[in-house]
């Protein structure tokens, strides 16, 4: 409606007309309404980019979870109970959670005292006699032992490697137990013995023992600035079940030769440090095996 006095611009309708339609043109202008109203309600596909991000961001969580649940830290026949904390403070400094102690002294509020913001992996930690009993309960595939005292190239149980080589290769996909022994004495070297590899911290000569929570951040940093990268999709690391058959198919065909036993028994030591410090595939692991056991049935054929 127009009211007198009311001045009319170009871009205002003065008169407005319905344009008179068919039943048919109705229908038409319907569906055309309903498809436009489903085409705003359809969520838009996501790009390339983003499913790409949101896969890698599944994957560092998966990686970040595995790292905190397969890595176990284990102190055997620790002396102070303040060296516990110690280590469980630190531990938690790097998102890890497991201690295992073996033998330990008892936990006295020393322990939780010096663990401060780490006392809950204090109060969570698992207790054993010995290692063979902790390595049975947990089914551990791997076993990294700790050492200030490395062996030379005639001591093959304490061939070391670097604390930055065993984070670039581990892999967080198996149960692994990181070993730090006594305060005074480290560990054995039956235990070192019984360990996949041996890791050590190049330190200096006049004073190369270094204290056990010093040592374990060390270790632990090298370990937590890689658990980010990923290896191609499928190389799973062998399993220890792998590694005993391959190393059960070394030994027997070590036992065909006639050479000393001593030399046997290093020269199973030596394919045993190999493998493990090659970290192999589980596909590797079966194709080497099929190779060895091949070469069992000829030598029995002879």
């Amino acid at each position: 409606m127009i009211n007198i006095g009311d001045t009319a611009v170009s871009e205002q309708k003065v008169v407005e007309t319905t344009a008179m339609s068919s039943p048919e043109k109705e229908e038409e202008s319907k569906a055309e309404k309903k498809s436009t109203s489903s085409k705003k309600s359809k969520p838009r596909p996501q790009s390339r980019g983003t499913a790409r991000s949101k896969l890698i961001r599944d994957r560092e969580e998966k990686e970040i979870n595995l790292f905190k649940d397969n890595i176990y830290i284990v102190f055997v026949e620790c002396e102070t109970p303040g060296n516990i904390g110690f280590l469980a403070r630190t531990m938690a400094n790097f998102g890890l959670k497991n201690l295992v102690l073996i033998n330990p002294p008892k936990l006295t509020n020393e322990a939780y005292y010096q663990a401060t913001h780490g006392r809950y992996i204090v109060e969570n930690a698992k207790i054993y006699k010995t290692l063979d009993e902790f390595y049975q309960s947990q089914r551990i595939d791997f076993k990294v032992g700790s050492t200030g005292m490395a062996g030379g190239s005639y001591n093959l149980s304490r061939i070391p490697i670097k604390p930055e080589e065993l984070g670039k290769s581990l892999n967080v996909s198996n149960k692994i137990a990181i070993l730090f022994g006594r305060e005074g004495d480290g560990l054995t070297n039956k235990e070192i013995s019984d360990c996949d590899i041996c890791v050590s911290i190049p330190t200096d000569p006049t004073y190369p023992i270094m204290n056990i929570s010093h040592a374990a951040a060390i270790i632990f940093y090298e370990l937590f600035k890689n658990k980010h990268e990923f290896g191609v999709e499928g190389l799973n690391e062998s399993t220890a079940l792998e590694k005993d058959y391959l190393l059960k198919d070394m030994k027997d065909l070590i036992d065909y030769l006639d050479i000393p036993e001593h030399k046997k028994k290093n020269g199973l030591k030596t394919f045993n440090n190999i493998i493990s410090r090659a970290f192999i595939t589980s596909r590797e692991a079966h194709t080497f095996k099929g190779i060895l056991r091949r070469l069992k049935n000829k030598l029995g054929e002879q």
